[in-house]
């Protein structure tokens, strides 16, 4: 079992806090457009152009984020 961010005291790794600076402004402007793109895929204009096979703002998402995966 591990200790998580704390270390395992057993295998002679102490724990040290992480440190992360996160810009604020930057993760508002990421939950604008996450809220836009999931209001925009429940509406009945992203249902037409998927069926026509034109729809292209969630089609590109989906596959650039097939592309590069986070691990």
């Amino acid at each position: 079992m591990t200790a998580g961010f704390g270390g395992d005291p057993n295998q002679g790794r102490l724990g040290k806090d992480a440190k992360i600076t996160i810009d604020l402004d930057n993760i508002q402007q990421v939950v604008k457009k996450y809220k836009k793109i999931k209001k925009y895929m429940k509406s009945p204009l992203f249902v037409v152009k998927t069926m026509d096979g034109n729809e292209e703002i969630v089609s590109q998402l989906l596959k650039e984020a097939e592309e590069n995966p986070i691990e």
